[in-house]
């Protein structure tokens, strides 16, 4: 790492933009404002802060997320969890390329600073730290030190661009550095990192910016706050007693003036404080006087369907984070024929397949500039994954049935170099026949057959 160096004076930085500011563009691009309707004004937009709610925003920042994301909401911390046990697991080996193709896979010492990240660290340390950082800000920044990797706080780092022309005229903008600064204050001198310095992951990439990430939480935000909601509801539910909001009305044959009243609306509080409020006084009984009539308002936890509101809102937190219900081990995953190994197995079969083996093969890209990658070949991973086991089973029955094909082919007389490409390629005209019997190997008359006891006979008589 140095310090910002003359050399390197970039034209603008790509910054952070928030929830509310992606909104106002795209009101503005779709020309969108708001309309009148009773006095009121509504915008035809999207607005996450609706006047009057109830339920608690989340901040569009690093802060807000890990507050009311990975800390504050059971459903997040599980999906996080499971991709953080899954995603860890791998191991990191160069591969070589054997005329383009991916061949055997081998370890040197370049991979030092992965296997012992920082002193006491592990890959799996190393590799935690980058799903974290990746599914709260969408980005992992870490760069090589004399004693191994550091990670960067994501809110801290700014990309560094420069704008790139074609024909005279700019046409976007190439990455030239990434600037650092130590405490989040943006008004110093930053750390200046060269991208060949530097490790930046960030697999699923934010629309609006050219080389910076975005978290699966950010289209999903909603739900969160939906899901906390009802989580809060809970929590209120019980703390009333576990019973619906009540309304006392008064019959209109007893007056009361309005000093009277609010009198006996405090003393009807007063009560309720002492006798209905909290899970303590849960089944205790209300007394009125005067005529009075108690009416529940509103629903119970059944009438509202609880388990099923709340299950709809697991399901799609987990649907985006690409753990699924069933993998998640959600309500809503654990009903019905979901319970049966096979929905399992392909649950996990799709989780590993799809957005780990994905992840996996971004991760290599991200960290190849921290070591020292031999030409020829690149970093990879390693596919001996417990989690994936089952996939490692079945492909090795389908490399049992290949080898039988191949076994199969030269004994019908086929070359062998014919034979492996047509089962790597799956394609049969890629077979070349040695003119070979299929059998013996051998060609026609290379052997005289040998006479048979009659013929010899017939010889010896003549």
């Amino acid at each position: 790492m140095k310090l910002l160096a003359p050399l390197l004076r970039p034209q603008q930085t790509e910054t952070r933009y928030t929830t509310d500011d992606y909104v106002n563009w795209v009101n503005q691009s779709m020309g969108w404002g708001s309309f009148g309707f009773q006095g009121s004004q509504y915008p035809l937009g999207v607005n996450l802060s609706v006047p009057g709610s109830k339920s608690e925003p989340i901040e569009p920042n690093l802060q807000g997320l890990v507050a009311h994301g990975l800390k504050g909401n059971g459903v997040v911390w599980t999906c996080m969890a499971v991709r953080l046990e899954v995603f860890a697991q791998a191991q990191f080996k160069f591969q070589r390329f054997n005329e383009g193709k991916p061949g055997r896979l081998f370890g040197t010492n370049a991979l030092a600073p992965l296997e012992v990240p920082w002193p006491g660290g592990t890959t799996g340390q190393l590799l935690a730290r980058m799903i974290t950082d990746v599914d709260i800000a969408g980005n992992f920044y870490g760069a090589r030190t004399d004693d191994g990797i550091v990670r960067l706080r994501p809110d801290w780092v700014d990309i560094a661009l420069e704008p790139l022309t074609v024909a005279g005229g700019r046409v976007g903008f190439k990455r030239v550095g990434y600037l650092y600064y130590d405490g989040g204050k943006r008004d110093g001198v930053p750390t200046v990192i060269l991208p060949d310095e530097m490790c930046h992951f960030a697999p699923k990439p934010d629309p609006v910016a050219s080389y910076r990430g975005m978290t699966w939480l950010t289209p999903i935000v909603r739900e969160v706050m939906g899901d906390t909601a009802y989580a809060r509801h809970k929590v209120a539910f019980v703390d009333n007693a576990a019973t619906p909001n009540l309304a006392v009305s008064l019959p209109k044959e007893m007056p009361l003036t309005n000093d009277q009243f609010i009198a006996w609306v405090d003393t009807m509080k007063k009560q309720e404080s002492q006798t209905q409020r909290g899970p303590q006084n849960a089944g205790k009984t209300l007394y009125t006087a005067n005529g009075a009539d108690v009416t529940v308002v509103g629903a119970d936890m059944k009438q509202l369907d609880f388990k099923v509101v709340q299950g709809a809102g697991e399901t799609r937190i987990a649907a985006a984070s690409g753990v699924g219900a069933v993998i998640a081990q959600f309500s809503e995953g654990l009903q019905g024929s979901s319970l049966n190994a096979g929905n399992y197995g392909a649950s996990r079969r799709r989780f590993g397949d799809v957005p780990m083996r994905f992840l996996w093969q971004e991760v290599c890209g991200a960290l190849s500039p921290l070591v020292a990658v031999p030409r020829g070949s690149r970093l990879w991973y390693l596919g001996d994954i417990p989690f994936l086991q089952e996939d490692a089973m079945d492909a090795a029955e389908i490399m049992s049935r290949k080898m039988l094909t191949v076994e199969s082919g030269i004994r019908a007389g086929y070359t062998p170099d014919s034979i492996t490409a047509a089962v790597d390629a799956e394609d049969v005209t890629l077979l070349e026949h040695t003119g070979l019997f299929s059998v013996q190997l051998q060609p026609p008359g290379t052997e005289t057959p040998p006479s048979t006891p009659a013929e010899e006979d017939v010889t010896n008589g003549e």
